[in-house]
């Protein structure tokens, strides 16, 4: 029985947990929370801080596992290169999961190695500097830390006046243990899409139909499948995703963004991993993000993807910060004809924080989206302090 180390416990890694756990396979789930999601399930879970490569390194001699799986961007890449060279296996590779943490890094090597048409950007270590580069880039413009997740610490500056705030919150929202962010100019797109991309060990690299998304804060909201791409766009988004990916090598599934206007395509942003706005595909088809994952890396065939029809995702948000409460509605919820529910189980709430997602098919994206909003807000959470 292979034995699989996931780095980060959330819900993304829950959903993984459960798809390896059906095919016979010991997961080990690690984050620096009990009660994480994915430890909920898990066979054994370790709690650590994923930045302190010595904790990294006693967790992995404990449990030697055959793979190591990173879930989420807070975690010592550096390490991850001494376990590959002793031969365990991480995915997608070592070198991909550093340069997928780090924005600055992937963008880089998507812009200026190789020549993806991006948003023009620049970085900042300091308010001051931050400052500087937003007057280059022109207002308005995004900014966001090079390392976080799920939209943490991102803001849209309008003018100079909004400098202070978005490095403050930038700040407060990074993740790992350094101080950058990136500033880049504005795209009035027309819409985002998530183009999830899977490169096999054996086999040529395939792709979901592309999902649409939309978000609040930096976090998306709600998905939808299919998302509505021309076919000349869609080529060329799976063009730009297979050089990218092809580049950072390995197998596994990568979670490509893209941003479309009416005249032009953007690459945005990478993740190695099954992404959030692919949460939809727990409703949408018969392998979801998370076996499509797991059978890459363990070299397994993909049989032909079967699609259910139109489908969409909706979140549902605490509002905020509590350590005693409770989630009602699901009888209400469930009752919306081909919808679903998935509860997370996090531990604690906090403004913002995904507590859970609505799922729902119909017979266009359309209606499934509504039918996706209608579920989610039949969820209530009662805050009991």
């Amino acid at each position: 029985m292979k034995k699989i180390m996931l780095l980060g416990s959330g819900e993304l890694g829950k959903e993984f947990v459960i798809s390896a756990q059906r095919l016979g396979l010991n997961v080990i789930a690690v984050d620096h929370y009990e009660g994480a999601p994915a430890m909920q399930v898990a066979d054994e879970f370790e709690v650590i801080d994923m930045l302190n490569g010595e904790e990294l390194n006693r967790v992995v001699k404990k449990h030697r596992p055959d793979i190591l799986v990173p879930e989420i961007e807070a975690i010592r890449t550096e390490k991850l290169k001494d376990f590959e060279s002793q031969g365990l296996q991480v995915v997608p590779t070592a070198k991909a999961t550093h340069l997928t943490m780090n924005r600055d890094v992937i963008r880089d090597v998507a812009h200026r190695e190789l020549k993806l048409k991006t948003a023009k950007f620049q970085y900042a270590e300091t308010y001051e500097q931050l400052l500087a580069a937003s007057i280059k880039i022109g207002f308005p413009n995004v900014v966001k830390p090079v390392m976080s997740s799920s939209g943490k610490g991102q803001s849209i500056v309008k003018n100079e006046s909004d400098v202070k705030t978005a490095w403050d919150c930038a700040v407060s929202g990074m993740r790992g243990d350094r101080i950058k962010v990136i500033v880049e100019e504005f795209i009035a797109f027309d819409s985002e899409i998530t183009l999830l991309t899977i490169k096999q060990k054996n086999g040529p690299t395939l792709y979901i139909n592309p999902i649409g998304h939309r978000q609040e804060r930096g976090d998306y909201q709600e998905s939808w499948i299919p998302a509505r791409v021309t076919p000349a766009h869609l080529k060329k988004a799976q063009k730009m995703a297979k050089k990218i990916t092809d580049y950072l090598g390995g197998p596994g599934l990568f979670g490509v963004e893209f941003f479309l206007t009416k005249k032009d395509f953007y690459f945005s942003e990478l993740s190695p991993r099954p992404h959030d706005t692919g949460m939809v595909t727990m409703t949408s088809q018969n392998l979801s993000e998370f076996d499509l994952h797991l059978r890459s890396i363990l070299g397994l065939p993909i049989p032909e993807i079967t699609y259910y029809g139109p489908s969409a995702s909706s979140v549902i948000l605490a509002d905020r910060e509590s350590k005693n409460f409770e989630i009602i509605g699901l009888e209400k919820a469930l009752q919306i004809k081909s919808s679903d529910v998935r509860l997370f189980g996090k531990p604690t709430t906090r403004k913002y924080r995904r507590m859970g997602v609505a799922l729902a098919r119909g017979k266009t994206t359309t209606e499934a989206r509504k039918k996706a909003l209608q579920t989610s807000q039949k969820i209530k959470i009662v805050y009991q302090d």
